[in-house]
């Protein structure tokens, strides 16, 4: 992400689709990649997963986090890229904050849907109602879990996404420290990128300072790929 240029092919109509929640917030390891929870209150630590190189792979089967609660994931300074599925089949209600530690990626797929509320990283930061995560040898998929997932050294190089995506929805309101409406944010010089079927804005906002901001919003069954002007680190 960092360094990439994001080509989505088609910008959606900003439409408002009925969502249904789940009924309690949580963030839950689906057990196929080492994944380890600990939660402290609303607040969930997440360790583990699986490094390949400077990747680091994580499943969950729910992920979902309250408002005033956080999902931080412990990831070692060396991280460039931190990729993540959920598999559960229900809405990611993230009305709290999700955080990393260093300048790592931030990589996010739920095809059941995502409504958003705060970030916390230092690196970009992608979030995608695609069914899998594309790469130069194969795919990390949400909906195949019946292979063992292809875990690579290699960066993304884009995302599969099938018939009718699910939408993507920002309500975040949050104020930077001068008061300001910065909504969803990533670090200067970072990019923001949400990929799914439609984009709702419902009142949220997105900042990326000297950085860039990409919505991509597909109708039908599709692939959306990366172009990059320089790898990530």
């Amino acid at each position: 992400m960092k360094g990439i240029a994001f080509l989505s092919g088609f910008i959606s109509g900003l439409l408002t689709l009925g969502i249904i929640l789940p009924a309690n917030s949580q963030v839950v390891s689906d057990g196929t990649t080492n994944t380890t929870v600990n939660l402290d209150g609303n607040n969930f630590n997440i360790l583990n997963g699986i490094q390949k190189g400077n990747n680091l792979f994580h499943s969950f089967r729910e992920f979902s986090i309250p408002t005033g609660g956080s999902a931080t994931f412990q990831n070692y300074s060396a991280i460039v890229n931190i990729i993540n599925r959920v598999t559960g089949g229900n809405v990611s209600n993230i009305d709290g904050l999700i955080k990393a530690n260093g300048s790592a990626n931030l990589f996010l797929i739920n095809p059941a849907g995502i409504i958003f509320g705060k970030l916390d990283i230092g690196g970009s930061f992608l979030g995608s109602t695609a069914d899998s995560f594309l790469f130069e040898d194969g795919e990390f998929s949400a909906t195949d879990l019946d292979n063992p997932p292809l875990l690579t050294i290699n960066a993304p190089i884009g995302l599969n996404l099938r018939d009718n995506p699910e939408s993507i929805v920002n309500r975040s309101f949050v104020e930077n420290n001068a008061g300001e409406q910065v909504g969803l944010q990533v670090a200067p010089g970072n990019t923001l990128s949400l990929v799914g079927g439609n984009i709702n804005f419902e009142g949220g906002q997105a900042t990326a300072i000297s950085g860039n901001i990409e919505l991509g919003g597909l109708r039908n069954a599709g692939t959306v790929t990366f172009s990059r002007s320089k790898k990530p680190n």
